[in-house]
């Protein structure tokens, strides 16, 4: 396990694209961010699901991963490397509601984690979202963590599962804090690898499983994002 500072920004009013100067900048930002582990950035895309449709993706989500809580609060502090991002001036950003939260991830072994994605194209993840409350947050976490990432291994072509789940953090941002309850990230080769899992016979399992789970509120979001990667 280790820990993940979710940064996420989304236009409520349509569908927008950050600009590549915008995009640039903040990569910068990014690769020299202090103690980083890895960075995913991650930019709209598009997939289909069976059984569900929750509009446009978010216009940006970044996700910077850190060894410790520590190592994450620092870059988050009065004076911490982040800092720079929330002065910047981002034009194609200006219009976005921002959302952050730092979260435990927890990772799980897939069959075959070899990315055969062209060299040209990106990943494509899957962000699912449950920002609600459970009724019975231990009951339902145990259920969820012995249950629902060991169907996800069983998707055709999937290269990563991450499930995040909730921890408090410090920080002197500006941003909006959230405390959604859970997070999951799956990737796949491509949004037509991604889609052909939402058609597959696993998604079905996925689904029966989900109506098996102790009770919460907030339903859930999935969003499919290209995935840039900062080893």
């Amino acid at each position: 396990m280790h820990f993940a500072y979710l940064l996420t920004f989304r236009d409520p009013r349509s569908a927008t694209k950050i600009s590549e100067d915008d995009h640039a900048g903040i990569l910068e930002i990014v690769r020299s961010t202090p103690r980083l582990r890895r960075a995913h950035i991650h930019t709209p895309s598009t997939s289909k699901d069976f059984y569900i449709d929750d509009g446009p993706s978010p216009t940006l989500a970044l996700q910077l991963d850190f060894a410790t809580l520590s190592d994450l609060e620092a870059t988050l502090t009065v004076n911490g490397h982040l800092q720079a991002m929330a002065n910047g001036r981002w034009a194609s950003l200006e219009n976005c509601a921002v959302e952050q939260q730092a979260m435990v991830v927890r990772p799980f072994a897939t069959p075959n984690p070899q990315f055969e994605t062209d060299p040209s194209t990106l990943p494509c993840s899957y962000l699912v979202h449950y920002p609600g409350e459970a009724e019975n947050f231990g009951e339902w976490i145990n259920y969820y963590l012995s249950h629902h990432p060991q169907i996800m291994t069983r998707f055709d072509g999937i290269r990563e599962i991450e499930i995040f789940t909730r921890v408090d953090w410090l920080d002197a941002l500006p941003w909006t804090r959230v405390h959604y309850m859970q997070r999951n990230k799956l990737v796949f080769d491509s949004p037509e690898a991604l889609t052909a899992a939402n058609f597959s016979d696993v998604r079905h399992e996925m689904r029966k499983d989900f109506e098996a789970f102790p009770a919460f509120t907030g339903g859930n979001l999935h969003y499919a994002m290209r995935t840039l990667t900062l080893p």
